[in-house]
């Protein structure tokens, strides 16, 4: 099944897997402040505003996980104080379900150690949710948050979990691990 774009998001562990059939050519990289979906060197040029973004930044002993660009705004609000429901909903809200052909959804999660917060907007709904178990949120069929057996324990498990889950066209992957700091890890399509 392709399910798109996708988060899991639970106390302490959380991953972001890019999944794509028009846009195959990314990878993650790190960078200071942030993990970024990027074209590889071989991809075909675009002018597409989806294809690039941070899908992995951190704020006051939190991660933030998402599908575009949301991620810096909901970041920001954690930096200002406001709280990971407040700063996922406000920043959803502004900014929409992306305007593509698909109407394509964003989802984004929220992970800090005891506590994690997921949510999506699409063209009929915002919802957010704090959660206390792993949940799975995705761009298409899987566009409610629903608790989600995950087992990773660590940033590098998450990638890989999340990578080799059974949901088509896997390209790249994100884990993070929150505890007393903030720990991430990348799977690129192998």
């Amino acid at each position: 099944m392709y399910i798109g774009r996708f988060v899991v998001v639970g106390p302490g562990i959380g991953a972001y897997r890019v999944s794509s059939r028009s846009f195959p050519n990314r990878r993650i990289v790190e960078r200071d402040d942030a993990l970024t979906v990027a074209p590889t060197p071989d991809a075909p040029e675009t002018d597409n505003p989806y294809v690039s973004y941070n899908c992995v930044r951190e704020s006051e002993g939190q991660a933030v996980l998402g599908n575009g660009s949301h991620v810096d705004p909901v970041t920001e609000k954690l930096d200002l104080g406001y709280p990971a429901r407040d700063a996922l909903a406000t920043a959803l809200l502004s900014l929409d379900y992306e305007k593509d052909d698909y109407d394509t959804p964003r989802v984004a999660g929220v992970v800090g150690p005891d506590a994690a917060t997921v949510g999506i907007v699409r063209r009929n709904a915002l919802v957010v949710e704090q959660v206390t178990e792993p949940t799975l949120v995705a761009t298409y069929e899987e566009n409610r948050p629903r608790a989600f057996g995950f087992d990773a324990d660590d940033a590098t498990a998450a990638a890989r979990e999340a990578y080799d889950l059974d949901f088509e066209h896997a390209v790249c992957a994100a884990g993070v691990a929150v505890d007393d700091g903030i720990e991430t890890a990348v799977v690129n399509g192998e």
